[in-house]
């Protein structure tokens, strides 16, 4: 009867082979490991940041903002003070709110800080409307409130509180403001789509001008429309901010700026990606390698299979199957690592986890791949020896 070599039976042999060597196949097994879970925690890491950046993209993908196009001397130039409530009265609009640049006021822990150390800080008078409209919250304290159109009060966005080092407002705490000192109130959440807000010491219009003498009228207007009305609110901002047109405006939708983000770390992903392909290669030629010394000290037990009726083909695949299920068993657990990482990383990250069933196929793929191409020269060397010579060795 022809010599057969069944699945189970070639599937024992293999996994005997690898327990003999365990210390050599754990290793073997780990850098490739190690590659896989470089794979799934770079798609994983960069689909939790897309996922959170689209969420934010669907919440304020119907936000806009209105600024004038022009400055004098580096310093802004006003909105009309009837350019608000013009903006209010369009139909699909539903919440609007402004902002006016306190110019050359600047923004210090205390008169020990040189005035030209600001930090790239700036100084907004807000009104109150800016937390819905913006869709922000605060991480601390209370936001601008009526009194505070009376009283040097200041509420902090996310980066001007960490420049100044401000985490708690346990104590009463002020900043100085120009050469006037402000009491912090509050500290704002990061908002991602005015990274202005977020540099930024808050006061009220009232104290704009009575402290710092602030002309009249804003320097920018956020609103926020009717999702599925954006563009033709976008297309008559200009007309109702400056009806007689002698002014340039600029309208901007800030969503912009979370798709450039989501492009730019499409740019990375394969940039990384490329790494660890490397990182896989690398692993696949270590694999060749230990199944190229396994197959010279193992000639007598080839030889002893041949010589007992097993054929080329049966001594191949044992050495294939080898090769391909110590590169399995690394894949398996570079899925895991990867998991893992992307797990952490996106909580640290305060992002959502979201490893796509795309990364694990593709690392697992890629593991058995490499695997099976890194035993085919061991393979085919095994097969061609003699039993003759094979049996010498033992």
């Amino acid at each position: 009867m022809p010599s057969r070599l069944r699945l189970p039976d070639a599937i024992g042999v293999a996994t005997g082979g690898l327990r003999a060597r365990r210390i050599r196949a754990a290793l073997s097994a780990l850098g490739i490991a190690i590659a896989v879970a470089a794979v799934v925690a770079v798609l994983g890491i960069a689909d939790s940041a897309k996922a959170d950046l689209l969420t934010q993209l669907g919440e304020q993908g119907n936000l806009l903002t209105v600024a004038s196009a022009e400055s004098i001397n580096g310093r802004t130039v006003n909105l009309p003070d009837t350019a608000e409530p013009m903006i209010a009265r369009i139909p699909p609009v539903q919440t609007v709110t402004a902002v006016g640049s306190v110019d050359n006021v600047t923004v210090r822990r205390s008169r020990a800080i040189p005035a030209e150390q600001s930090g790239g800080m700036n100084v907004l008078a807000a009104q109150g409307s800016l937390l819905p409209t913006m869709s922000a919250h605060l991480l601390l304290g209370r936001y601008l409130d009526a009194a505070a159109e009376h009283y040097p009060v200041t509420v902090l966005g996310y980066e001007a509180a960490k420049i100044l080092g401000i985490g708690s407002l346990d104590t009463p705490t002020q900043i100085l403001l120009g050469d006037h000192y402000f009491t912090v109130t509050g500290v704002l959440a990061p908002v991602t789509v005015a990274p202005e807000v977020d540099v930024a010491a808050l006061i009220s219009f009232g104290q704009a001008q009575q402290v710092f003498g602030r002309a009249a009228g804003p320097s920018r207007i956020y609103l926020r429309a009717d999702p599925d009305q954006v563009a033709d609110v976008a297309a008559v901002l200009t007309a109702t901010t400056v009806p007689d047109g002698k002014d340039d405006v600029q309208v901007r939708r800030p969503s912009d700026l979370l798709v450039a983000r989501i492009a730019a770390k499409g740019a990375f992903v394969g940039l990384f990606l490329g790494l660890g392909g490397i990182a896989l290669l690398i692993a696949g030629v270590g694999i060749a390698n230990i199944m190229v010394i396994s197959v010279l000290e193992r000639r007598g037990e080839i030889g002893l299979r041949r010589a007992l009726g097993a054929r080329r083909r049966h001594v191949a695949a044992q050495f294939l199957l080898e090769s391909t299920l110590l590169a399995a068993a690394g894949g398996v657990l570079g899925i895991g690592l990867g998991v893992l990482a992307t797990a952490v990383a996106a909580r640290l990250g305060g992002n959502p986890v979201s490893v796509p069933p795309t990364a694990l196929a593709a690392g697992l793929g890629a593991a058995l791949l490499v695997g099976a191409l890194a035993g085919l020269y061991p393979a085919g060397r095994a097969a061609r020896l003699s039993p003759v010579e094979a049996l010498r060795s033992l």
